[in-house]
């Protein structure tokens, strides 16, 4: 697998919840650091996503804002 997106991020599923057309992906990447993606139903399916799996979270962004306190 490769991608032209230099965010990868490799975690693990820690939930997966299921709405009418999307579903809401918690994938932990580190011990208590989530990164949490919408995606379609049919993706969910398509990608056979399961609670405990691995998965990658890919970020393709033109802009990434930065902020501090």
């Amino acid at each position: 697998m490769k991608f032209s997106a230099r965010n990868q991020v490799k975690g693990t599923v820690k939930a997966i919840h299921e709405g009418a057309v999307n579903t809401e992906v918690v994938i932990e990447v580190a011990e208590g650091v989530e990164l949490v993606s919408i995606i379609t139903n049919g993706s969910a399916k398509a990608l056979g996503l399961e609670v405990g799996k691995t998965a990658y979270a890919i970020v393709k962004a033109s802009s990434v804002m930065v902020a501090v306190d």
